[in-house]
């Protein structure tokens, strides 16, 4: 387990599974928690979920950080994926909770190796699909 420097831990599992996101694209999405000061993994959603059925598996008042394989087509007609990390921080969850996400936010990035683009939200029209676009391309 790594030691973050906020005194949050990370489960090995965590970047393991994002390891197998990055490289065999086993995974579309995979959401963490942070539970019993470490960050654990919360859900993964298989490689043919949409942006939808990951946007409505974060819940509306418990903060998450994600992170999502994006697959679009570019305007010269090629295929890409980009990664992205979501730090999703609703308005309706606790004080506490949002304090603990935001001060272990960079450390656990730090460890997933080969984000490329970063998102953070408290509602769900920061991170609609359109933004994630606009952002990718």
């Amino acid at each position: 387990m790594a030691n973050a420097a906020s005194g949050m831990a990370v489960h090995d599992d965590c970047k393991l599974r994002f390891l197998e996101l990055k490289a065999k694209r086993n995974y579309r999405f995979v959401t963490f928690k942070i539970e019993d000061q470490q960050v654990i993994i919360d859900k993964i959603g298989g490689p043919d979920e949409s942006y939808e059925d990951f946007t409505n598996s974060l819940p509306v008042d418990e903060c998450r950080y994600a992170v999502f394989d994006f697959d679009f087509i570019t305007d010269e007609n090629v295929q890409k994926s980009k990664i992205f990390f979501i730090a999703w921080c609703p308005d309706t969850s606790k004080v506490r909770m949002k304090m603990v996400y935001a001060s272990s936010k960079d450390r656990f990035k730090r460890e997933l190796d080969g984000i490329q683009f970063e998102l953070q939200a408290t509602d769900p029209s920061e991170m609609s699909l359109d933004i994630v676009k606009s952002r990718a391309i």
